[in-house]
Formats: C-alpha cells, structure tokens, sequence
C-alpha cells in the first residue's frame, strides 16, 4: 500500500503553482486588485449601495482570472477530454483543492464565488447525462463560454433540506397552440440570479407531498415574464448573489424539461458527491492554512519575553487540531480514491456515508481551527488584517449549505444502522 501522492500529480501541482506565480499573483497584484483581498476585501467586493450584490469589478477579475486559466488549459481539467477537459478524477480534484485552500486567500481560489482557476463545472454533467440533443447543443457549448449561465431554483422559503415537501407546483398549459407548463412558485437561495440566463427550476409536476417522484426540472429563461427577484439576503459573508425569486403564471413551452418528468431530484442529486467531496478538501485544505499560521506566529511572538510556542496552552489545542487535519486527509483521499473506482450510481448505494463524512467534520474542522488562530494571534486575528475571520464566515456556511450537517450525519446514520446503503436490512 503506496500513501504517497503519484508523481504526475506532484509534478501537475507543480505545474499549477508556476502558473499562478506567473499569471495569477500578478493579475492579484496590479491596478490595486489586492484591495479584494486584504483588509478591505468584504467593501471591495461588496456594491452595498446595490442590494449586497458583487461589484462589477470583483467579478470581472474572477472572469480574466478564469480567462487566463482556461487558456493555459487548468479551468475544464475536471471535465471530460471532449469538453476540453483532461477527465481530471476524484482523486486529483480533491488534492489540488487542499493544495489550493492551504495557499490561504488569493485569486487562484476564492471559494466565496465558488471560484478557482480549476472549476467545477456541474452543469456540463447535468446536460450530458440528462439534456436533450437540443439542449446539450445550447447550453454545454454555451455554458463554457459564458452565454448560458445557470442558477438552481430548489429551495424554497418553507423548505429547506427537505425538497420533497415544495409548494412550487407546474400545470400543463397550452398556449397559442404550444403546449408548455404553467409555474408558480417562490425560490431562496438562487445564486448568481442576478447574471444568470436561466433558472433551473424545480417544481411538483404529480403525486403528493413528501414523495420523491413527481418533481420535475423546467430551464426558464431568467427573463420570463412573471419571474421576479424580490430580495436579496444578506449573509454572514458578503457581497451576496443570493437572492429569493418568485415565479408568477410563469409559462414554459414543453421543451425546457430537462430530463424525465416526475424525476427531477435525480438531477439535484446529480453532482452531490463530487461537489461535497472537492468541498470537504477546501476546508481541509484553510484548516491546514488556520494551523500552520497559527504555529508561525506563535513562534515569532514573544509576549512576557519568551515565545508563545513555548506554552502548553497554546501547543495542544493546535496539537489536536493538527492531528485531525492528519486523519481527515487519509479519509478524504481514501474516499475521493474509491469513488473513482466504480460507476457514479454507485457511490450513492456504496460510499456516500463517506462523503457525508468526509464533508460535515472538514466544514467543521476548518471552523474551529480559524476560530482557534483568531485566538492565538490575539487581536490582530480578530481583525480584517488576518484572513481567520474571513475563512470563518465562508467555511461556516458549507455547514449548511450542499446538505447540512445534520443530513450528512442523518445519512452516515441510516448506513450505519441499515436503514440504507449495502447493510441495507
């Protein structure tokens, strides 16, 4: 049993990081963009006189970032060859994002936007394995080079982990003989509605609340009539592109389906595994960061004339955590290794009590440990000079988001107790 990295993905971390020193870090550093990133970086990113939303400029550098990435051929290594990609594995993507998160904040990866110079591209998979031709043409091509760009309607002001109990319901209605769907509706929580083209909405086409069937996907154009941005909700980590959008008598010809009618949670649970697996690395990865900064600083200061490495007080909180980065980083790439050993459906019937694992106790770690070197470096880890607090209020909301905790946990449960999964009773 070999733990160590393979020497072509050494050799490609190797080959990521002379493209951000070349590339990235001086893009970060000219025109005062570093103004995004230091003490000023939540005003800097934030058009607060705008509903929170994202300054233009924030996200224009996000784009010539991705733009420079994706030139040098890193942006699509996730996707398939015949989109561009190198069919990058679990494995790979899980070890470039630690690698990534453990640099600390920079513009080669700032998951506040979800973004990194290696992106995540679900969409791309979704309408593989799930568009009509029609769609595929449209909306893969589209979504690679910026035309099409998708927000998810799941969910809902009354309904938050539980999707199957939504109020948004779709009728058939023709109209000047078109036959299409009628949606009404409210959505939270659509990111990136605010330059989206489309929403994919989810809403109940048949059966009953609480059943899993009979809740279908719909690609409404984001300029719909009826469709309407009512708020956007202010979080603990601003700027904010999280809006609630509500869907009045809004009509859809039958063409905008994606995928099987009635199936449409199978969609939404299309990317899940991948996406809380390279999550769970990232926050590993910060927690790294949190750690090794923290060990750094308690080095160089040097309170009542000795250094505080010199305290126990400081060695075993930072020992513990330590230790759990260890153990975290086997069951990660363990998880990540296996998942790329079998079909995708199987992961769910098979592993994804790791993944649940793997995700809740990173999102997590990486909370405690930016919480404990806020208080080892004292005051100024409090401040906005230090990154601490940032990666707080960003990891914090991975503890909700993408399955909170108490799913992830509810999930290792029901394989633990066979209610689910190959114990299955």
């Amino acid at each position: 049993m070999d733990f160590n990295l393979p020497q072509d993905l050494v050799d490609y971390l190797a080959e990521l990081d002379a493209f951000i020193d070349r590339e990235i870090k001086p893009l970060q550093a000219q025109d005062d963009n570093e103004r995004f990133f230091d003490h000023r970086r939540e005003w800097a990113r934030t058009d607060f006189d705008n509903g929170g939303l994202p300054r233009h400029e924030w996200e224009d550098l996000l784009k010539e970032a991705k733009r420079r990435a994706d030139r040098a051929g890193y942006l699509r290594f996730a996707l398939p060859a015949e989109y561009g990609g190198r069919d990058g594995s679990n494995f790979w993507m899980a070890v470039i994002r630690e690698h990534f998160a453990a640099k600390g904040l920079g513009l080669h990866n700032d998951l506040q936007n979800e973004h990194s110079i290696v992106a995540n591209y679900p969409f791309v998979l979704i309408f593989r394995d799930f568009g009509t031709p029609a769609q595929q043409a449209e909306f893969i091509s589209g979504t690679l080079d910026g035309t099409r760009r998708i927000t998810f309607g799941l969910t809902e002001p009354n309904h938050g982990s539980d999707a199957t109990h939504m109020e948004t319901r779709a009728v058939p209605e023709t109209r000047n003989g078109v036959a299409g769907w009628r949606i009404d509706g409210e959505k939270m929580w659509t990111t990136g509605m605010h330059v989206a083209s489309h929403c994919a909405v989810f809403a109940r086409t048949s059966g009953n609340d609480g059943d899993a069937t009979g809740i279908t996907c719909f690609l409404v154009p984001a300029d719909t009539p009826g469709v309407k941005i009512e708020e956007y909700l202010w979080t603990f980590n601003m700027p904010t592109d999280h809006p609630r959008v509500s869907f009045t008598h809004v009509w859809v010809p039958e063409t905008v389906v994606l995928g099987q009618m009635g199936r449409g949670l199978a969609i939404a649970q299309h990317f899940v595994h991948e996406n809380r697996i390279r999550q769970a690395a990232s926050s590993l990865g910060a927690a790294t960061y949190c750690v090794n900064e923290s060990v750094r600083y308690a080095r160089e200061r040097k309170p009542f004339g000795k250094a505080l490495a010199e305290n126990q007080a400081i060695h075993f909180p930072l020992v513990e955590l330590a230790t759990q980065c260890e153990m975290l980083r086997l069951l990660i790439r363990k998880t990540a290794w296996e998942m790329d050993q079998m079909p995708k459906p199987e992961v769910e019937k098979k592993l994804s009590d790791k993944v649940s694992m793997c995700n809740y106790w990173a999102n997590r770690l990486v909370c405690e440990a930016a919480d404990r070197a806020m208080q080892v470096h004292g005051g100024i880890g409090y401040s906005r000079h230090k990154p601490f607090e940032h990666i707080y209020r960003h990891h914090r909301r991975y503890r909700i988001t993408e399955g909170s905790e108490e799913i992830q946990m509810r999930k290792v449960a029901g394989y633990l107790f066979g209610f689910m999964g190959p114990n299955k009773r």
